[in-house]
């Protein structure tokens, strides 16, 4: 279900309703990466009538995402919880004019897409404790022994400091 018609709920008033349902939510492209849910996800959809002709939005669920790691590219699978709000409220100013309404028309993968990006995390890992590649050879350090090491030049930018006498 990608769009659902508000009228059909036939809500007076100060009435809402809890639907189940299922969305479809397409990939989303971070940092060059692809990140996808499994399939279609389960969600909660709150929908009440407003005094007036409009509503108030209440979507909930449990996206899982699959794609790779952010520090060592390896697979990473993460439940991302959403919980967003809506109001669309016509006449009521820009604040309470949802874009994702339009004639008692809920654009629901619209919203879902656009919540899940505003919930991800900073970084999708595959681990907390990931360790990342070497910036030097690229190895995973996941995997690597503690014997992996390399011998680091100086960096040039601090040559200057090395010059420097503090007598």
């Amino acid at each position: 279900m990608q769009q659902l018609d508000l009228a059909r709920l036939a809500l007076s008033p100060g009435d809402g309703r809890r639907l189940d349902l299922e969305v479809r939510i397409e990939p989303i492209e971070l940092g060059g990466q692809r990140y996808a849910p499994a399939g279609p996800v389960a969600a909660r959809l709150d929908v009440s009538r407003t005094t007036g002709p409009g509503y108030a939005l209440r979507l909930r669920s449990r996206v899982p995402l699959e794609g790779p790691c952010m520090r060592c590219l390896e697979r990473a699978e993460r439940v991302v919880p959403v919980d967003a709000r809506e109001v669309d409220q016509p006449g009521g100013g820009e604040d309470l004019d949802s874009p994702y309404v339009d004639a008692d028309e809920l654009h629901l993968h619209a919203w879902a897409r656009d919540a899940l990006v505003l919930a991800l995390p900073v970084s999708i890992v595959c681990r907390d404790e990931c360790r990342g590649l070497c910036p030097v050879c690229g190895e995973n350090l996941n995997e690597a022994g503690p014997e992996h090491a390399h011998e680091a030049e100086p960096d040039p930018r601090w040559a200057a400091l090395r010059e420097l006498r503090l007598e």
